[in-house]
């Protein structure tokens, strides 16, 4: 959890265009009553450095996000997402890819921040034009009639299927080149979607769901 507003506050700002990602920059550097440590650059920049994980990941989706991709992944970098989005179609994909939060690219640097710290807690913040949004399915526990495993990210995945060989968390990041910390993150979101507590329920769970084999 975030300490006092006098602590390193440990932001990745992931846009694939250099011009959002330096307006967004200075944006937030001029919020001085919320010391930001900035780490900006593409997705896959971000996702391949290595360090410590940040406290929360700002996503600027883009202007446009392209209609060719196959599915729409958030940044995998081991901490809640906050997701800026052009519309209620961006939105969306957002949404279901598993962001925390929803607002818009025009938001001001004083609501962004305070979205920010609030999704770095682990809530969930929505622009109020798109608040229906939050009756979406993301984080919900899954039912036997879902069927198949799309509420959990590619990553996550793996992660499940990992957590089914009986692998630790270190094993795990070891597994999938990632550090201990990321490896609990996804640990704990695949935990909390399948709405179960021991990682061993998550394993029983999953293979009478037949998502896994034992």
């Amino acid at each position: 959890m975030l300490g006092a507003s006098t602590s390193p506050f440990r932001l990745s700002l992931v846009a694939e265009d250099p011009l959002a990602r330096g307006a967004l920059s200075r944006a937030l550097s001029d919020q001085a009553d919320v010391p930001f440590v900035v780490a900006s650059g593409t997705q896959v920049d971000l996702e391949s450095a290595p360090g410590a994980p940040p406290d929360v990941v700002l996503w600027d989706t883009g202007l446009r996000p392209s209609k060719a991709q196959a599915r729409v992944e958030t940044p995998d970098l081991g901490a809640p997402v906050l997701a800026l989005v052009a519309d209620e179609t961006a939105a969306e994909a957002a949404l279901g890819a598993g962001a925390r939060g929803l607002l818009f690219r025009d938001v001001e640097p004083a609501t962004l921040t305070a979205g920010l710290l609030a999704v770095a807690r682990g809530l969930s913040v929505f622009d109020p034009a798109l608040s229906e949004l939050r009756a979406m399915p993301r984080d919900a526990p899954l039912g036997p009639s879902t069927g198949a495993p799309d509420a959990l990210t590619p990553r996550e995945r793996e992660v499940l299927g990992l957590l089914a060989e009986g692998l630790s968390n270190k094993a795990i990041a070891d597994r999938l080149s990632i550090s201990e910390h990321t490896a609990k993150f996804h640990v704990n979101a695949v935990l909390a979607k399948l709405g179960v507590q021991r990682r061993t329920e998550a394993v029983v769970r999953a293979a009478k769901l037949g998502w896994v084999t034992l």
